[in-house]
């Protein structure tokens, strides 16, 4: 074997290594292998391996590794642990368990941080019709395919004239009127298939999907509501969806466009709405928005929560055109989402980062299915977009009917009109919206009309439903606070500390309802002081009826006519206030404090605001008084103030909803000012 060629050389190699000395290695063993090492005999050796030895009649000679049949006996350790339940659990802890989590399961501000290893199911009590849990007793796996495992199926019947015998009891037992699969007794006035296509946005299949991905790939899903009216943009059939099969997700109501309606009334909303799930106001806007910090708050707490998870995902969920990829672009402080005031902007889901650990998901608008809602009110919650519309003006009668006389001769300044043609027939008038022959163009202003409607620009909200134990909170909307994040660890140890975590507040005071500072504006301070005759302290100590809507004009009228018989008490009171400014300038002059004087404006009256800069020198002495000798001057009583801020007021009449200018001048008409212009020249 170390004859041949290859041999040779290696041979001499190490000779001439070695200084011409024998060659080492194993060259005088023989059947010696050269050309592999050990690793590789190893590696031969595995491929080859496995199999049994036989001899040439086929019997096994020698075993194969692991194919012995000979083992010794297993012996198993004398322990009681091997031999008794692992756990024990009796009728009263099982009951105390029953208790302390049967009662806080459905309440949404509590959470469940670590399950114990009792089975769930025993909280809920046993019901009449027991659930088929088809996927946890046959799996998809186990009834089909190669590894099926298919039982018998379940039959009523035993055999085959058990069978027969009941389809013979059916055929005597038929009646024809309790057949519903019969055109005769389908009862219906056929308006779903009257319906147009456009009515029906919003359901598709594709919509769907898009709805239950979002469900399935968030921690926490966001329904954002109308705060206009919650009641009606709010998916009950998604909110019970989440309650019964994903009861694990967190679920939260956040109040959009709360910039459009009243305080009170957002506050109001809020109390009703966080019986059920915890809820937020919101104002979506980039550079003046309301909740923000709120809401980014709740999300924190949230992250604690699941601080198992890498991170969480937030989805927003609700009908279109309520705000949800507005409220994302606030979160980020840019726009990250298309936004459009018409519904039907956002087509597919979409992933949005707003931290290391918490992302967000937009979602399209979903409109569940109802037979309750008419077209008119699918219309009016801006489900459908209205240049998709085919008779526009058929739904403006339903915006005549809910909104106040007073807020659309306001908005649109027309005073007076008998039903929805002829207000939109002088609505074409005033805006020269005609057709030929000076014919109205009935759809242009309606759909003008409607677009406004959608954009808020017309005064409207859903009154909440009025108790008498939600009294105080309308008055105290100031302390109304969002307990959110209180959580709670429910296991069998006692001894085990309860975590909770900070509360969310909100104040309602500071939703920016875009007040707009006229001088024209009279101090309602002082006129409901003359007339009433006692301080209003604030808006929330204001009596509950003044919020109703059938008051609303008493108190309008009343405000009118209070602005013009005080006019004269006003012009004395603000000229004796002056005259006290005056008076009191050579005495209260302090080097250690600063006055902001108050405006002579009507609009412009606020409270003075006492700054102390140093409290080195005590106020004790004044400046008017040189030695201890002489007598004391007696110090002038305070005026009686009133808080300043502009309280009963009505919303709509001060708050510029939506921007709008209502400074604005009207135009002049130009064939006026041509005549106006051609007649000059002929006056002497």
């Amino acid at each position: 074997m170390g004859k041949a060629k290859k041999e040779k050389n290696r041979i001499s190699k190490e000779q001439n290594k070695n200084g011409g000395g024998p060659a080492k290695g194993n060259l005088k063993v023989k059947g010696e292998n050269f050309y592999r090492d050990a690793k590789q005999v190893k590696f031969v050796n595995m491929l080859k391996g496995g199999k049994p030895t036989r001899n040439s009649k086929g019997k096994i000679v020698k075993e194969a590794p692991f194919q012995s049949k000979l083992a010794l006996a297993a012996k198993v350790q004398p322990d009681r642990r091997w031999f008794g339940n692992t756990r024990v659990i009796g009728q009263k802890e099982l009951e105390a368990f029953r208790e302390s989590l049967g009662s806080k399961v459905n309440d949404p501000y509590q959470v469940l941080l670590r399950q114990n290893k009792l089975p769930m199911s025993l909280l809920s009590d046993a019901s009449k019709v027991s659930r088929m849990h088809m996927v946890d007793t046959e799996p998809f796996s186990d009834t089909f395919g190669p590894k099926a495992q298919r039982k018998r199926p379940k039959l009523k019947v035993d055999s085959l004239e058990d069978l027969a015998a009941s389809t013979t009891e059916l055929l005597e037992n038929y009646d024809d009127k309790n057949d519903p699969s019969l055109l005769s007794n389908n009862v219906t006035d056929w308006i779903d298939e009257a319906r147009d296509s456009v009515f029906s946005k919003g359901q598709s299949k594709r919509i769907w999907n898009e709805l239950y991905k979002v469900i399935d790939s968030s921690d926490v899903v966001i329904h954002v509501l109308d705060a206009r009216d919650p009641i009606g943009t709010q998916c009950k059939n998604v909110v019970k969806y989440i309650k019964k099969d994903v009861s694990h997700k967190h679920l939260v109501f956040l109040l959009n466009k709360c910039d459009l309606v009243p305080t009170w009334v957002t506050a109001k909303w809020v109390s009703i709405l966080s019986k059920e799930y915890p809820t937020l106001a919101f104002h979506a806007s980039i550079n003046n928005s309301f909740g923000k910090g709120s809401l980014i708050q709740l999300l924190r707490q949230f992250s604690a929560l699941h601080s198992d998870k890498k991170q969480i995902s937030v989805g927003f969920i609700g009908y279109p055109n309520t705000g949800k990829s507005s409220i994302i672009n606030t979160l980020r402080n840019k726009k990250v989402c298309n936004v459009a005031p018409i519904p039907g902007e956002t087509k597919v889901w979409q992933y949005i980062t707003l931290m290391k650990r918490i992302y967000l998901i937009d979602c399209p608008g979903i409109v569940p299915p109802s037979l309750e809602d008419s077209e008119t009110d699918i219309v009016l919650k801006g489900v459908v977009r209205v240049e998709n519309l085919k008779t526009p003006e058929d739904y403006i009668q339903k915006i005549l009917e809910i909104v106040r006389k007073e807020y659309i001769q306001r908005t649109y300044e027309v005073r007076e009109w008998t039903d929805h043609v002829d207000f939109l027939a002088r609505l074409a008038q005033k805006y020269g919206k005609l057709l030929k022959k000076g014919e109205p163009d009935l759809g242009t202003v309606s759909k003008m009309v409607l677009n406004d409607w959608l954009r808020g620009k017309i005064p409207y909200f859903t009154p909440p439903p009025r108790n008498d134990d939600d009294v105080d909170e309308i008055k105290n909307a100031e302390q109304v606070k969002e307990e959110e994040g209180v959580a709670e660890k429910i296991s069998d140890n006692s001894k085990e500390k309860k975590k909770e975590l900070k509360g969310v507040e909100q104040n309602f005071r500071n939703i920016k309802n875009k007040v707009q500072e006229d001088k024209d504006i009279p101090d309602w301070d002082e006129i409901f002081e003359s007339v009433v005759g006692e301080e209003v302290s604030s808006i929330m100590n204001a009596k509950v009826e003044n919020a109703n809507e059938d008051d609303d004009a008493e108190t309008l009228a009343d405000e009118d006519i209070s602005e013009l018989h005080l006019k004269t008490d006003e012009s004395d009171k603000e000229q004796n206030d002056d005259e006290d400014d005056e008076s009191d300038e050579g005495e209260d002059h302090d080097d250690d404090t600063l006055y902001q004087e108050e405006s002579s404006h009507k609009g412009k009256n606020k409270a003075e605001n006492v700054i102390n800069k140093s409290k080195k020198n005590k106020r004790g002495k004044r400046k008017g008084t040189h030695d201890d000798d002489e007598v004391t001057i007696s110090k002038k009583e305070p005026r009686m103030k009133t808080n300043k801020r502009k309280i009963g007021v009505h919303f709509y009449e001060t708050a510029n909803v939506k921007n709008r200018n209502r400074k604005k001048v009207k135009p002049q008409d130009i064939t006026k000012l041509a005549k106006k212009f051609k007649n000059m020249g002929n006056k002497k």
